[in-house]
């Protein structure tokens, strides 16, 4: 009890500097996890693929961001805590129990290790090295999950065995590894708790979250709790999917983190939104008629997450959607299937899919070891283009073409240009936003009533007019294929 009153209250044992956030402060069990290897390997692993080709600052790694997420997700949770503390006092005198301190260390710890390792399962070039054809075939293999978990029962996490695996599958894995080599019972923490509030998980949570959870509702819920209508037994659920929704949510930890630091980095200012003030309003929200608990925001921090939407759709159409990002990415995706075409290459990358033993090999420095050795043999490949940094030719942009307007389209600009069609490349980024109305909608807004002052919740759709902007999206640029020769089969491989 008495760590977690000093662990409320500041004390840390580490001092970690980040270029975007300042001072983060780490306890000692966060310690031994960033310490592992397989944490450790996120130092070489970039956040954004090979964008740095486009804008030279965005070099920074999956390593701080990591930390820069576990940074965002205390400090939310932890405004919505004081923010509630604040409003109590205005009307009664709130003095927090032991029990109460306890619950809250407790669920902020578990927030900040779900946090901390959400993205750990990432391998080389992050999202674009399991969108390689090569590299999905790799993933989709039959028992590949088995084998991944071979000794190990998956089950306390996976009640399903699913047929593809993603990258969140081996977050997963990997925080099983590292969170069983760290000394969880000393900080009084629960692996399967911070494993439950990650993506792709069903857990049953330990008996210690289930006595805080209770705690924590009795706590924030006051006669909502006492009245019952929620049952005793569904608490722990909802409770850990509102720590779920901190990590990977609509407003999480994640996504402002990635827009702060991949917007400092490429010094790009459309990416700036007012973290202080979006936090400041964020709340605790619960309707027992659901059930349903969450965030909830404050009318008057309609403004701050409003700009935060916006400038994550900016984002996307300005530095993720750019013409030569994303060009490099698909030279970099065919990059990758060169590597695996060589026999002794696909072996090692396969064994260290299935094997914990050896996936931290996976990063980005193996690969450009591998484009080298490729480029040196092959000058006309891929990889040639990538070290070197060779670009496709932009030929056209357009915008929310389906698929077959999108090859009209390449036929098209071959004719008038007197290309062959086959050599038009085409690549396409949707914007993540055609859902936008619905998923915010799980997110309520405090509507206070100016008369008796009481407040009650709405959708967010309900009180503000700007999330019903935003439909389909889709971006597509064209190309003309770059001058490359084939690598030959891997057993005519000098």
């Amino acid at each position: 009890m008495r760590r977690a009153v000093n662990d409320l209250l500041g004390a840390y044992d580490k001092l970690i500097m980040d270029p975007v956030h300042g001072g983060i402060p780490l306890y000692r069990h966060e310690i031994q996890v960033i310490d592992h290897p397989l944490f450790q390997r996120l130092r070489n692993i970039c956040q954004n693929d090979i964008l740095s080709l486009v804008f030279p600052g965005a070099t920074h790694s999956r390593f701080l961001h990591s930390i820069g997420v576990m940074h965002v997700g205390t400090r939310m949770f932890r405004s919505m805590i004081d923010a509630y503390l604040r409003e109590r006092q205005l009307s009664e005198r709130t003095d927090l129990s032991l029990s109460q301190l306890d619950a809250i260390d407790y669920l902020a710890k578990t927030i900040r290790l779900g946090c901390l390792l959400h993205d750990s399962g990432h391998s080389s070039f992050s999202h674009q090295f399991t969108q390689a054809r090569r590299i999905r075939d790799l993933m989709s293999r039959p028992q590949r999950f088995r084998d991944l978990w071979r000794g190990v029962d998956f089950t306390r996490y996976h009640p399903d065995e699913p047929g593809e695996l993603e990258h969140e599958h081996y977050s997963v894995r990997v925080a099983h590894d590292v969170l069983s080599s760290v000394d969880l019972d000393n900080a009084g923490l629960n692996a399967v708790d911070v494993i439950g509030i990650m993506e792709t998980t069903d857990v049953t949570p330990s008996d210690t979250f289930c006595r805080h959870a209770r705690t924590f509702w009795e706590f924030i819920a006051g006669e909502d709790a006492v009245a019952g209508t929620i049952g005793e037994q569904d608490v722990p659920a909802l409770v850990m999917g509102l720590l779920s929704s901190i990590v990977s949510g609509e407003i999480d930890a994640d996504r402002a983190d990635y827009m702060l630091r991949d917007g400092f980095h490429s010094s790009v200012t459309i990416g700036g939104f007012n973290l202080d003030h979006l936090l400041s309003n964020l709340r605790f929200g619960w309707d027992v008629s659901e059930p349903w608990m969450g965030l909830a925001i404050t009318q008057k921090g309609l403004g701050a997450l409003e700009d935060f939407v916006y400038s994550r759709y900016q984002m996307y159409r300005k530095v993720y959607a750019h013409k030569t990002a994303l060009g490099f990415d698909w030279l970099l995706r065919e990059a990758i299937n060169e590597v695996l075409e060589d026999a002794e290459s696909f072996d090692w990358i396969d064994t260290c899919l299935s094997d914990m033993r050896y996936f931290a090999e996976l990063t980005d420095n193996f690969f450009w070891e591998a484009f080298r050795k490729v480029a040196r043999k092959q000058p006309k490949s891929y990889s040639f283009c990538i070290v070197n940094r060779v670009k496709l030719h932009h030929l056209d942009t357009r915008e929310n073409l389906d698929k077959q307007q999108i090859t009209d389209h390449s036929h098209w600009l071959a004719g008038e240009l007197a290309m062959d069609p086959a050599n038009v490349v085409t690549c396409s980024m949707r914007a993540r936003f055609s859902n936008i109305q619905d998923n915010f909608n799980g997110i309520k807004v405090l509507v206070k009533n100016p008369i008796s002052r009481e407040r009650s919740l709405r959708k967010i759709t309900e009180v503000s007019a700007f999330f019903s902007k935003f439909g389909d999206g889709t971006i597509t640029h064209f190309y003309s294929r770059p001058e490359v020769t084939r690598m030959a089969p891997p057993d005519m491989l000098e």
